[in-house]
């Protein structure tokens, strides 16, 4: 696996920790409250906080420095277990150190219990974690796909480890031939994968969801690939070498560690892992709380579409998501029901340039369905996209892929970037802008992104949505 992914590996464990440390520690405590012992048992709230938040720091600490959650990820159950042997027993120690030097006395039965939920919760959850992570994987799509150009040795090394981070997400889709003379119609490892002449990668790119290209060539051919990365900078696509020579292109270029490959990785679009793993989290949690919020709303609104006008309340509509993936958009219809018949007779009506279609005054619209544009109620279904993880809160907003066919290779770099319900574009004028402006935007939001960044547009759109303004 990749070393960035180790580090929201270590992230992860950790906070696996902190959940279960305070599951067991109440567990204990909750056990211990009600056994018939002779002695009664409870903490005070200023005890109980010390306790936990001790055991916290110590488990944690312990995690860290004896690298357990480093050897988690690659590791298997034998090393889990004795890990894990090994935290719960110096964090007792510690534990019971902290007592002692306190001179606090506490049930010496809740201790124990505590150390042994501890250990059963820690060694479960490590031993099935690997298995748990890819079934996660597997069934919520989060799968990287993968190209490699070159044919040789290495990049056949490459091919296998990749087929061995399967259970990661990572999927070989392809190798793609650096030289010139034609050779093998495809490589097999443990599957067979085509080889693609190299003046087939740019439809390759447009016609498959392609995350990421590793370059896995000889020293000599790199300055004839030259054209090949500025394609993949342009179109946002992150690429790999397993050499210590690039070629000059604008994305941020850093170093990462794939077992024992090292890659210079150029990368357009934000590739924090840490950062946007809480972007994630972030998204879930809000939108799991507006949901509960607009769901009253949401169901008289969807009545009212039902009785004002004919058709289904929802409007279903396929999307390009992150990297070009396709999934459906969710939006109180405001429209007739025939809306999608009759846009070859309005299309003379159509107010923006680009491929964008747009009429401010559109006469598909319903009368109540011009209201919910207005004030954007009719994106509140994408809440669902949100928390299903098709979409954030905040990013470039998600295209219908007949708009994606005519995008230039630049604009193409939108889509590396999870789509939003707002961006900058909100603040600059919402659909008074031109497609071209729309577009830098865009770029201008992917190129400078951060939390912060995104608090601040979310709170500015807010303003923006509650007065209606700039929207058609």
């Amino acid at each position: 696996m990749f070393s960035r992914h180790k580090q929201k590996a270590v992230l992860l464990f950790a906070l696996a920790d902190v959940i279960l440390t305070i599951v067991t520690f109440e567990g204990a405590y909750q056990l211990r409250a009600h056994l018939p012992l002779e002695r009664l048992f409870f903490l005070t709230p200023p005890e109980k906080a010390l306790l936990l938040g001790f055991s916290l720091l110590a488990w944690v600490s312990l995690g860290l420095l004896l690298r357990v959650y480093q050897r988690l990820e690659t590791g298997g159950a034998r090393i889990a277990l004795n890990d894990s042997l090994k935290q719960v027993a110096a964090g007792m120690l510690l534990l019971m150190g902290m007592l002692f030097a306190l001179k606090l006395d506490i049930s010496r039965p809740f201790i124990g219990l505590f150390g042994a939920f501890n250990l059963l919760a820690l060694i479960a959850y490590r031993v099935s974690a690997r298995t748990l992570r890819g079934y996660l994987r597997r069934q919520f799509g989060a799968v990287s796909h993968f190209v490699i150009v070159g044919t040789g040795p290495t990049a056949r090394q490459v091919g296998a480890a990749l087929e061995e981070a399967e259970i990661y997400g990572a999927n070989l889709l392809a190798f793609v031939e650096a030289a010139e003379t034609p050779g093998d119609a495809e490589i097999r490892l443990r599957d067979s994968y085509p080889v693609r002449r190299l003046d087939e990668l740019s439809g390759l790119l447009r016609n498959h969801v392609v995350d990421e290209i590793i370059f896995a060539v000889d020293r000599e051919k790199l300055a004839d690939l030259e054209n090949i990365f500025l394609l993949c900078d342009e179109e946002g696509v992150r690429s790999r070498m397993v050499v210590n020579f690039f070629p000059h292109v604008n994305s941020e270029v850093y170093m990462e560690q794939f077992g024992p490959f090292p890659l210079l990785t150029f990368s357009a679009t934000p590739h924090d892992e840490a950062r946007l793993l809480l972007k994630r989290a972030l998204d879930f949690i809000l939108a799991l709380i507006a949901l509960a919020l607009a769901a009253a709303p949401l169901a008289l609104i969807a009545a009212m579409v039902r009785l004002t006008s004919r058709g289904p309340a929802v409007f279903r509509q396929a999307r390009c998501g992150l990297n070009g993936r396709r999934f459906t958009l969710y939006k109180l219809r405001s429209m007739r029901q025939d809306a999608e018949a009759r846009k070859a007779e309005v299309a003379a009506l159509n107010e923006r340039d680009g491929p964008v279609f747009k009429i401010s005054k559109d006469p598909r619209l319903t009368p109540l369905g011009r209201y919910l544009r207005r004030f954007s109620i009719d994106e509140w279904p994408q809440l669902w996209n949100v928390l299903k993880g098709d979409m954030s809160f905040v990013g470039p907003r998600p295209p219908v892929p007949e708009e994606v066919e005519q995008y230039r290779s630049w604009q193409r770099r939108r889509l590396r970037m999870k789509p939003g319900l707002t961006c900058l574009w909100v603040l600059e004028g919402r659909d008074q802008l031109d497609f071209e402006s729309w577009m830098r935007l865009d770029m201008a939001y992917i190129d400078n992104w951060s939390l912060l960044l995104d608090l601040k547009i979310l709170l500015r759109s807010i303003p923006h949505v509650l007065l209606g303004k700039g929207a058609s």
